[in-house]
């Protein structure tokens, strides 16, 4: 009888250590990310950094980076060095890895020459045996855009039609224009186009009557970096057609018109006549 008892004892024993060691196993580290959230520019570069918690070597661990769903392999490090060859095609050439703390278990993936296309989560991975832990964060890419170009039409009755174009900009910018009261001008057409690096590009139209003359400026904003560029445009008085100078040189063309109408009718009874317009002093 005591014999059962201490194979039954032994048995709760083993289950119990070998618990034990399942569960130091599964919670021995995690990875952790000191920013969660990053902006990065155009053109520029940017550190994609994550560690372990608690501190400890990852010389001997794979470390790797994937972007979105876990389907695209940015980087990866394996067996203390770097593999190539493995990563998406739009990263070759762009990653740097950079493991000067590796022993302390902090890297970071230095991402060059960024583009539009590189806006979006990415998961940092950190592997040794049969576990794993992972760690997410967002990089958000913004450009400010190119310089803003204005075109004046030629003057009409109803007002001066101006059109402001910039381009460049992501994510999708926004833009007003304010006289110089300071109160926003209505835009009478506004659109977006993106081209191929998927930058954003900006056309607005604005209608000003000759009741708006004096200074104008517009502002175009990154809604990301709350950055934002502004253009003075000075509209001399000269560009306005005054309403009533509108009308009278529509009446007077009006006017014209039907004088050269009458002369060609008076003409034409004149032949059936038999009289000649130039002979009576008509023309």
């Amino acid at each position: 009888m005591m014999k059962l008892k201490s194979s039954s004892f032994s048995g709760y024993c083993v289950g119990f250590l070998l618990l034990q060691v399942m569960t130091s196993t599964s919670e021995k580290w995690a990875v952790t990310i000191p920013t969660v959230h990053l902006v990065a520019i155009v053109g520029g570069q940017t550190e994609l950094s994550c560690q372990l918690s608690p501190p400890q070597s990852a010389k001997h661990m794979e470390v790797s980076w994937f972007k979105g769903d876990h389907s695209k392999l940015v980087h990866l490090y394996r067996d203390g060095h770097e593999v190539k060859g493995e990563a998406a095609p739009e990263y070759v050439d762009r990653t740097e890895f950079v493991k000067e703390a590796i022993g302390e278990g902090k890297v970071a993936l230095r991402l060059h020459n960024i583009r539009v296309s590189d806006n979006g989560t990415y998961q940092c991975s950190f592997k040794d045996g049969n576990f794993s832990n992972m760690a997410s964060m967002d990089l958000n890419v913004t450009a400010l855009g190119l310089e803003t170009q204005i075109h004046i039409q030629a003057p009409r009755t109803d007002g001066l039609m101006v059109e402001c174009n910039s381009g460049g900009w992501f994510p999708q910018p926004q833009m007003v224009c304010k006289d110089s009261k300071g109160e926003v001008i209505p835009h009478s057409s506004q659109s977006y186009s993106q081209d191929g690096a998927g930058l954003f590009h900006i056309k607005m139209t604005l209608l000003l009557s000759y009741k708006s003359q004096g200074d104008m400026i517009c502002y175009i904003r990154n809604p990301l970096s709350e950055e934002e560029k502004k253009i003075n445009i000075i509209l001399a008085d000269a560009l306005f057609v005054p309403v009533h100078i509108g009308l009278v040189v529509l009446v007077s063309l009006f006017f014209v018109i039907l004088v050269v109408i009458g002369v060609l009718l008076i003409c034409r009874c004149s032949k059936k006549t038999g009289n000649c317009c130039n002979k009576g002093g008509i023309i």
